[in-house]
C-alpha cells in the first residue's frame, strides 16, 4: 500500500532487517539435521555465502580459506591485486592514513592502471589450489578484461556495480549487452546490484545464474547519502524473490537471489534468507577477520572513485579468524561471529530443514525487536546493546 508523501508524490513503505522478526513455527528441529548448503549452477557450497569483492576483505589467500570452510569469495579484478604485483605496502599505507587524508590518498593509489597479466595471474594462483574461483568486473570493463580471467580458469564471473541494469543507455560508448554477453559466456554469470522487482526481473531475463540485491546497505558504502538512492534490504530482497517466482513461472528456470550487504550478525543473515534470499554476500564481517588484507579497515569499490567517491574507509577491528566469524566458535554474545552457525540454529528453532524451506518462513514487522526488554544491555552496551 502506498503512502502519500505529499500531494504530488506517494510511495511504498520499505523495511530493513532491524524492522522485522522471524516467527517460530509449530515445529522445531535439531540443528544437526538442518542443511544450509547452496547449489549454484554446477557448484555446491556448504555455506550459502559469497565474500564481497572488496579489497579490504578479499585476497587470493582469503579466497582459498573461505573455500576451505565451504563458502565462495569473489576477487575484485579492478582492485589492488590486479594493479600491483605486491599490494602489501599499499595496504599498510591505507591502514596508517588519518581519516582526513584517507579518501584522497586512496584515489591516488587506485590511479595505477589495471594490468591484464595480473588478472590472469591472480586467477591462476587461486585455481592452482583446486578451489572454485569467482571474480568481479564492472560492466564497462567486461569486454576488455573478462577474457584474461576466463582464459586463466575463472569459474564464475560477477558483473557488479552500484546499480546494474539490463538496459543501460549511453551516448558516449556502446554499453555492454548483458543478454548477448551472458548467452555467449563460457562461464556462469552473476549480475547486480539491484533493489527492485522490475530491475531484478530484467536482470534475470539476461540469463544470469544469480542476481545481487542491495544498493547502499554496506558498512562502508555512502551511496545512499551521496546519491539518495537505495531500498532497505528486507523489502529489496522480498521484491527480488517475487521477481524470481515470476521468472520461474515464465521459463521454468530458477535464478538465485543473493542478498548483498547490510548484514552484521547471524540474525541479519537469517532474516535475509527468510525474506527470500538463496545466499548472502558479506564484506565487513570478513574485513574484520585477522587474515583480512585490510588490517582492520574496510572500504568499498566506490570509495576511491576519482571524481565522486561513494564510500568511506571504516575501522572494523579484528574480531577473530575467518573460521570463527563464519562457522565459530564464538566467544562473544553480539552475534558477529559464527554467522552460519547462527543461521543453522535459527532455522532449527523455527522448524525449517533447508534454505528453500526457510524462505517460506513467516516474518512480521517488529520495530521493538531490538529494544524490548533490553534496557540493561543498552545501558551497559553489552549483548544487543
Amino acid at each position: 500500500m502506498e503512502i502519500d508523501i505529499g500531494i504530488g508524490k506517494s510511495g511504498r513503505q520499505a523495511f530493513g532487517f532491524d524492522d522485522i522478526a522471524i516467527v517460530p513455527s509449530r515445529r522445531t528441529r535439531d540443528p544437526d539435521d538442518v542443511d544450509i548448503s547452496w547449489q549454484l549452477d554446477a557448484f555446491r557450497f556448504e555455506l550459502p555465502m559469497m565474500g564481497s569483492a572488496m579489497d579490504s576483505a578479499i585476497s587470493p589467500d582469503t579466497v582459498i580459506e573461505i573455500a576451505r570452510l565451504g563458502g565462495l569469495a569473489v576477487l575484485n579484478l579492478e582492485g589492488l591485486w590486479s594493479r600491483y604485483e605486491d599490494p602489501d605496502p599499499y595496504y599498510e599505507e591505507i591502514a596508517d592514513l588519518g581519516d582526513e587524508k584517507a579518501t584522497r590518498r586512496m584515489q591516488e593509489i587506485y590511479l595505477e592502471p589495471v594490468k591484464p597479466e595480473l588478472i590472469a595471474h591472480r586467477v591462476a594462483e587461486i585455481k592452482a589450489t583446486g578451489v572454485v574461483c569467482a571474480a568481479s568486473l564492472t560492466p564497462q570493463r567486461v569486454r576488455a578484461w573478462a577474457s584474461h580471467a576466463i582464459g586463466a580458469g575463472l569459474d564464475i564471473l560477477v558483473i557488479q556495480g552500484t546499480v546494474v541494469s539490463a538496459e543501460h543507455v549511453s551516448t558516449r560508448e556502446e554499453p555492454l549487452n548483458l543478454k548477448e554477453y551472458i548467452a555467449a559466456s563460457e562461464v556462469p554469470v552473476i549480475v547486480g546490484g539491484c533493489a527492485s522487482y522490475s530491475t531484478a526481473l530484467h536482470l534475470m531475463r539476461t540469463g544470469a545464474v544469480g542476481v545481487l540485491v542491495g544498493v547502499g546497505p554496506g558498512a562502508a558504502c555512502t551511496t545512499r547519502g551521496v546519491l539518495g538512492v537505495g531500498v532497505p534490504q528486507a523489502t529489496a530482497i522480498a521484491d527480488a524473490a517475487g521477481a524470481r517466482m515470476r521468472y520461474l513461472d515464465e521459463t521454468g528456470r530458477y535464478v538465485h537471489v543473493i542478498a548483498d550487504g547490510g548484514m552484521r550478525t547471524g540474525g541479519d543473515v537469517a532474516k535475509a534468507i527468510a525474506c527470500g534470499a538463496d545466499a548472502v554476500m558479506i564484506g565487513s564481517p570478513l574485513a574484520s577477520a585477522s587474515e583480512a588484507p585490510g588490517r582492520g579497515y574496510h572500504w568499498g569499490m566506490a570509495t576511491f572513485h576519482p571524481t565522486l567517491p561513494r564510500g568511506a574507509r571504516v575501522h572494523v577491528g579484528d574480531r577473530g579468524t575467518i573460521e570463527e566469524i563464519l562457522v565459530g566458535p564464538a566467544h562473544e554474545n553480539d552475534g558477529r561471529r559464527n554467522l552460519f552457525g547462527a543461521l543453522r540454529v535459527s532455522m532449527a528453532t523455527t522448524g525449517y530443514s533447508d534454505v528453500k524451506e526457510f524462505q517460506k518462513a513467516e516474518v512480521m514487522i517488529a520495530p521493538s525487536l531490538q529494544t524490548e526488554g533490553k534496557s540493561l544491555q543498552r545501558s551497559q552496551k553489552v549483548g544487543m546493546g
